[in-house]
């Protein structure tokens, strides 16, 4: 079993890159252990209403990927800086853990792989 990092810093602005990148993590861990870490602009993704507005063309809704990770129990990572910068609580977000950029390059480095979106 690999490991698998999806790192996502497109927010939703553009719906369908967003929902691509849980979709493959979502599909991902049915084979593999998968860790998702939300920077940048993606952080927005984070806030309820946005995202279930977040559709993509031909990739389904961000806010089912999320639901069904979480639900899944899939490590969720959003950056702590990235959040505060756009007056989002992450650590009130259930199922998301606040991160420092240490905790990127550690998922990175202990991962056999490293997909960016």
């Amino acid at each position: 079993m690999a490991k698998l990092l999806v790192h996502l810093s497109t927010g939703p602005e553009n719906p369908t890159r967003a929902a691509l990148a849980l979709l493959v993590a979502r599909t991902a861990t049915a084979e593999h252990e998968v860790s998702i870490f939300l920077a940048g602009d993606a952080v927005q993704l984070l806030r309820p209403q946005t995202a279930e507005a977040a559709v993509g063309v031909g990739t389904g809704n961000f806010g089912e990927h999320l639901d069904t990770l979480r639900s899944s129990g899939v490590p969720i990572f959003a950056s702590g800086m990235s959040s505060k910068a756009r007056g989002l609580d992450v650590g009130s977000v259930e199922g998301v853990e606040p991160a420092q950029p240490q905790k990127l390059i550690e998922l990175a480095v202990a991962a056999d792989a490293t997909l960016s979106y």
